[in-house]
């Protein structure tokens, strides 16, 4: 017999902070196995009017066996349809307390590989705090309803040409199914990874 229990808990997340006047914040979620702090550092050359925070997903685990490098996942079969709704519900309270005493123009969401998800189901859960939304190779989760209106709006799927987890045909259907979506995409020629020098003319652009 299967149960469960409400309590509190502690949920981690990084910063880097705008070296001038803040005009954008950029909210980053990491991929499978990794940790917020060394994710962000991928981001540590974005302009520098951006605020970029980096919360980690819940359950950290040892990558290899008993010790050793640890990781973070947003989640997995178990337990799912809990971890969907805490996930959603501690991210907005984290978010919500952030923007009592920070204001933007623009408030960004990227999710990158299984941090894509868990960014999709928060972004269409119907928070409107986003001003754009940037999914990086990742997979639009088949839980969740496909959006109505598929004129472009913000919305952007970003991959890699040698994305070493969406090759030749699956890059090819991924790519036709985000255009049906309503999302514009980009491809940058790299793997499974944050290519730089995209996001920030992606930025740009905003």
């Amino acid at each position: 017999m299967s149960h469960s229990f409400k309590a509190s808990k502690t949920y981690r997340y990084f910063s880097i902070p705008a070296k001038r006047k803040p005009k954008s914040l950029l909210v980053t979620l990491h991929g499978y196995g990794q940790l917020a702090e060394f994710f962000l550092k991928k981001f540590k050359d974005c302009p520098e009017d951006y605020t970029i925070l980096a919360p980690e997903g819940p359950h950290r685990f040892y990558i290899n066996g008993y010790s050793g490098r640890v990781g973070a996942s947003w989640m997995t079969k178990e337990a799912r349809e809990d971890d969907i709704k805490d996930n959603i519900n501690w991210l907005n309270e984290w978010i919500s307390e952030h923007l009592k005493s920070n204001q933007y123009e623009h408030i960004i969401l990227l999710g990158f590989s299984q941090g894509g998800a868990t960014a999709a189901r928060w972004y269409y859960d119907g928070t409107k705090l986003f001003t754009h939304f940037i999914l990086w190779a990742s997979v639009f989760p088949p839980d969740i309803e496909k959006p109505k209106e598929k004129t472009k709006k913000n919305r952007y799927f970003v991959v890699g040409e040698k994305d070493e987890f969406l090759k030749d045909d699956l890059l090819d259907q991924e790519i036709k199914n985000y255009k049906q979506l309503g999302y514009y995409t980009v491809l940058f020629e790299g793997n499974h990874d944050i290519h730089v020098e995209t996001l920030n003319d992606l930025l740009s652009k905003l």
